[in-house]
């Protein structure tokens, strides 16, 4: 495949039903550049599986967090030229997933839109609250108290989150309300953002058939 390309597939099969008998919404996304091969697979009604292999460990955790507190099968497998820097690795992984997502969520019929949670971690605390409304946002705000958790830049942390926003076509506001710790404030927000997430994904049994929109339109 030559640099710069992206594919999808498509796997919404009807013989594979959700708990609310609709096809459960899964895509596979290639993304392939002179920096990194990435391929993402999601499953938005799954129960939390799958196997995460960025090359940049401390990213592979917090995606995990999201895998395991969204409750969304995720196999991501990155290779990237990490003997450089980190950077276009977690950057790619960020836009592939989005895009993973926004294939998924086909035509967004029934399901919440909306969401938020807040999560602490020990002296931490962050509220993530999630629109999938169509127009990419990202609006952080926290404040590190240091520049680096282990090998990780915490600057990437924002790389990531730019990624999948724009390319995933969400509204995501993520502050970390209390934290002195790095590490506790990247995975509070990790954690925030896998449930408001998972909320924003579900169907609303009350409008499966609804648009959440007054516009009818996304």
């Amino acid at each position: 495949m030559t640099a710069n390309s992206t594919t999808t597939s498509d796997q919404n099969q009807p013989q594979n039903l959700n708990l609310h008998g609709r096809p459960v919404r899964t895509a596979t996304v290639e993304r392939n550049t002179a920096e990194t091969q990435v391929k993402c697979t999601v499953n938005l009604d799954g129960t939390g599986q799958g196997v995460v292999d960025t090359g940049v460990p401390f990213l592979d955790h917090m995606i995990d967090q999201i895998k395991r507190h969204g409750l969304f099968d995720l196999d991501i497998k990155c290779t990237g030229d990490t003997y450089i820097d980190d950077h276009h690795s977690v950057e790619d992984t960020g836009i592939t997933l989005g895009q993973a997502f926004a294939k998924a969520l086909g035509d967004k019929k029934g399901i919440r839109r909306y969401g938020h949670f807040y999560a602490p971690l020990d002296e931490s605390l962050t509220r993530a609250v999630v629109d999938l409304s169509g127009r990419p946002g990202l609006h952080m705000d926290i404040p590190f108290t240091r520049s680096h958790v282990g090998s990780f830049d915490v600057d990437l942390f924002s790389e990531f989150f730019f990624g999948f926003v724009n390319h995933s076509w969400m509204t995501i506001h993520l502050d970390n309300l209390k934290g002195k710790n790095s590490h506790h404030q990247i995975e509070s927000t990790f954690k925030a953002f896998a449930r408001a997430l998972r909320m924003a994904c579900e169907y609303d049994e009350r409008a499966l058939n609804t648009l959440p929109s007054t516009k009818e339109a996304f």
